[in-house]
């Protein structure tokens, strides 16, 4: 039996030597105002030159280095953004601030990266350049923000629809960087596929366009066991029956009659309802890993009467039925083979799932269509009634400074100079631009040279939020790196002492 002042004297030694290696590994640096903001500010602009310099049709490449294979030749801002990792740690903070305002502008819009990294560059260093002046930082970031509604107001204005292919096929290909071949083939897309349509992008070795009848909801895989493709993380199957059921599903019993009937026909089984869990979750995912059952299940998408009315439209789209829904008697025990929806092909991700070739009646698909056409005609939302904005006394010079930074940029990479494009273009009407690909000034809508609303007011709102914010920091803490001591020369600084004393 230990007593505990011995235990304590036979710990001393150890901690004696130990005391050594246990410094603290996370000992913070801290800088404040102007130091700190100046150090991030070269961050800024060594991200925002990189990616600037890709912009319009004229923009040059970039060469990015990669562990492995070649390198990466792109002209894409958003890949060159993501590149860049900077050694020096209050500077890769200002780089990766402007670096989310690319990413966070290319999920939302899926184009615009350039665009939003040299106004968030711009924005910032007008900003502190202000703020070097004496100006209050809140302050600056409210006037950016009341500035960016003047303006947003102002492209509400002045946007149009676009109905026609031609104009479809415009706008695309200045999101393909001019490549006009791609431009035609998203506009084909869109008139196949309608707006409601979802358009994805393929891996093939040749520009083609496929049509593939389906239907896309926001709601993924419940657990991460369905996955059965190394690729993507995804669930994927072909040929698949589909169980829907307006109801939680937790007793297992209530699906082995589903289970039974795909594993008759050997065909995978796709189940959507309200929830899947207990314990008939525990057993698919136990006979998913066990013996490779093809299953998955997916929450169904919305709430309440949406869930009801997304549902019953997967079911026409599929040729099923829907169990649990109001006024039908059928019970998930009593299913039958002809109450499972078919479809195709089934992709599953952890954040949406696409049921593409439903084997629905196109009698039943096209009056369920009709329905829905006629409930948007007598329908009234909220977000389509805009509230009239409040005219701004006065914009700051800050952001009318930053708004020409774009058209300043894309002439620049044309090799001319942007300042006076600039004067000219202020000076012109607005449908009135540069054509940097002709070198003249034209009708931007006749020409077809024009961006999507969405593109430029996310692009100009994920800008200035990240940049006024950068303007309001005042502090900003960092890791300090843990210095570690050579092993290797210690080693050897010992075997020297040793042999010293053998020899004499």
């Amino acid at each position: 039996m230990f007593r505990l002042p011995t235990v304590f004297r036979q710990m001393r030694p150890v901690s004696r030597v130990l005391a050594p290696h246990l410094t603290r590994a996370y000992a913070k640096d801290v800088k404040f105002g102007a130091d700190a903001r100046a150090l991030m500010l070269q961050g800024v602009d060594l991200l925002a030159d990189a990616v600037a310099v890709t912009m319009g049709p004229k923009g040059r490449t970039v060469i990015i280095e990669q562990s492995w294979g070649s390198p990466k030749v792109t002209k894409d801002g958003v890949t060159v953004a993501k590149s860049i990792d900077l050694k020096d740690k209050y500077k890769n903070i200002g780089a990766k601030l402007v670096q989310d305002v690319a990413n966070n502008t290319n999920e939302e819009a899926g184009d615009g990266t350039t665009t939003a990294t040299v106004l968030a560059r711009s924005i910032a260093k007008e900003g502190f350049e202000k703020i070097s002046k004496g100006a209050n930082p809140v302050e600056i970031r409210r006037g950016v923000m009341l500035a960016v509604d003047a303006v947003i107001a102002e492209l509400r204005k002045q946007s149009k629809p676009v109905t026609t292919p031609e104009e479809i096929a415009q706008v695309a290909t200045i999101s393909a960087n001019g490549d006009k071949e791609i431009g035609n083939i998203i506009s084909d897309a869109m008139k196949k596929v309608g707006r409601k349509g979802v358009i994805t992008d393929g891996k093939t070795l040749n520009d083609e366009l496929e049509i593939i009848e389906g239907m896309k909801f926001d709601r993924g895989y419940i657990s991460p066991y369905f996955i059965n493709t190394s690729k993507g993380q995804k669930c994927e199957f072909q040929d698949a029956y589909v169980l829907l059921s307006e109801k939680k599903i937790s007793s297992v019993q209530s699906i082995v009659p589903a289970l039974e009937i795909a594993n008759a026909h050997r065909k995978p089984l796709v189940i959507i309802a309200e929830d899947v869990d207990g314990e008939a979750l525990s057993t698919l995912v136990l006979n998913r890993l066990k013996v490779g059952l093809q299953v998955v299940a997916v929450k169904a998408p919305g709430f309440g009467d949406n869930r009801k009315n997304q549902l019953k439209d997967m079911a026409i789209a599929t040729g099923g039925a829907v169990f649990g829904e109001e006024g039908l008697t059928l019970n998930l025990e009593d299913v039958q083979p002809h109450d499972l929806g078919k479809v195709g092909e089934v992709i599953v991700t952890k954040d949406d799932a696409m049921l593409l070739k439903g084997k629905g009646d196109k009698a039943q698909i096209e009056k369920r269509i009709q329905e829905i056409i006629e409930q948007l005609d007598v329908t009234t939302s909220e977000y389509e009634k805009e509230k009239l904005n409040e005219r701004l006394a006065k914009l700051s010079d800050g952001v009318a400074v930053t708004l020409k930074i774009p058209a300043m940029t894309i002439a620049k990479n044309a090799g001319v100079e942007g300042s006076l494009i600039v004067e000219k273009i202020m000076q012109s009407s607005s449908e009135v631009g540069y054509d940097a690909m002709a070198g003249d000034f034209v009708n931007m809508v006749e020409k077809g040279i024009i961006d999507p609303t969405k593109v430029v007011r996310t692009a100009l709102l994920d800008a200035a939020g990240v940049a006024s914010l950068l303007t309001t920091a005042e502090v900003v803490v960092t890791e300090i790196p843990k210095e570690e001591k050579d092993p290797g020369m210690g080693a050897m600084g010992g075997m020297g002492g040793g042999m010293g004393g053998g020899m004499f």
